[in-house]
Formats: C-alpha cells, structure tokens, sequence
C-alpha cells in the first residue's frame, strides 16, 4: 500500500468520496447520505473543514463538519435538518461549535489509524477556530444486534459503562467525547431504526 496522506477536500475528489459513503452506509436512505454533488459544494463551502485520507489516488476514509451554533436545551435535531442544503448550506463560521456530519474510513483500511488521525485533524480545526468543540449524532452500528431486547438510550449507557461495545461509540468515547443523550430519527436506517447517540468533545483550550 502507498504511504496514507490527508488532504481538504476538492472538487474532483467528490465522486469518490460519495462512492465511499455509500459502501460504508449500506443500512443508510441515500437520499440522506452526501451526495457528489454535495460533496462539490461543500469543497466551495468549507473546504478547511472537510479532511480526505488517500492511499495513492485512492480516497479510503473522509471526516468533515461545518460550523454552527447548538441548542442543548433542545437538542433533538436530524442530521438533514441541522445541516441544511447539501449538508453543509448551515455553515457558520461565527457558530461555536464544529459539527461532525461525516466520519467513516473504508472497511479494507480500518485498524491503521486514519479514524484516530481524522479526529486529531478535526480538534486542530476546533482549536486554530477558537471555538467551543465538536459535536455529532454518533453512528451506533452494533445496537442492531441488541435493539430487540434494549432501547436505544440503555443500549448507550451500557457501551459508555464498558459493559457493551460498540465499533464506533466505543473508539469515539476513547477519543475523548462523551454521551449527552440519545438522538431520534436522526437518520434514516433500517439497522439502527434511526437512532444515534449525541456525542460531544469539549475543547480545553477554549477561551471565551
């Protein structure tokens, strides 16, 4: 394999990475995933935000976000809905905080730390920003083997006690984010019945 670099994302990059999206959220209504032409615009929109792991010309794991601010006193909110158009028309870049709408890494080239750098990579942009943090509705791919026998906000409370894991929650609760609660409806997918845990990392570095 070549040597893995990270890049921002452009234009020409987006046919791929919405090939990978769809390979890696299978479960997932593509009409509710990012699109090529939604990756094009978010190229224009906030490329600094957006981060693309190559191997050679090959794009095998991607993580972007936008800025916005963010309402935890009401923090029921869909991935279309907190967004905007094309994932990305929502950007603010007064907004406080860095929101995660993308994060995966193709299932061939999991285990070499592109997941660990793309996160380091997003807490650089969160610092160089000023802002407050990151926030995301974390996939939970593994409730799918335990939603018949515990809901959704149990399920998350056993992976964040150790007592369950689950592939994504758990690597993002090692990363440094925490639980704030369970999203409903967050998107649609058969597997997880819509269901995603609201995960935040603050920035200890932030100033107000």
């Amino acid at each position: 394999m070549a040597e893995l670099r990270y890049v921002n994302l452009t234009p020409e990059l987006a046919p791929q990475c919405a090939a990978l999206e769809l390979l890696v959220f299978a479960h997932a209504d593509p009409e509710e995933l990012i699109s090529e032409a939604d990756f094009a615009a978010y190229a224009r929109v906030f490329p600094e935000g957006f981060f693309v792991c190559l191997d050679g010309d090959r794009v095998v794991g991607q993580a972007g976000g936008i800025f916005l601010d963010f309402d935890f006193d009401h923090p029921q909110h869909t991935i279309v809905g907190i967004t905007g158009e094309h994932q990305c028309g929502n950007h603010d870049p007064e907004g406080d905080w860095y929101y995660g709408t993308d994060i995966l890494v193709h299932p061939d080239h999991r285990r070499r730390g592109i997941g660990r750098a793309l996160y380091a990579l997003r807490k650089d942009v969160v610092r160089r920003y000023g802002k407050k943090g990151i926030i995301a509705g974390g996939h939970i791919p593994d409730f799918e083997k335990h939603k018949h026998a515990m809901s959704a906000a149990e399920y998350v409370e056993k992976v964040v006690a150790g007592e369950l894991y689950d592939a994504t929650l758990s690597f993002q609760l090692e990363n440094g984010f925490e639980v704030r609660g369970v999203l409903e409806d967050y998107i649609q997918d058969t597997a997880t019945d819509g269901w995603s845990a609201l995960i935040v990392w603050e920035n200890p570095d932030y100033v107000a």
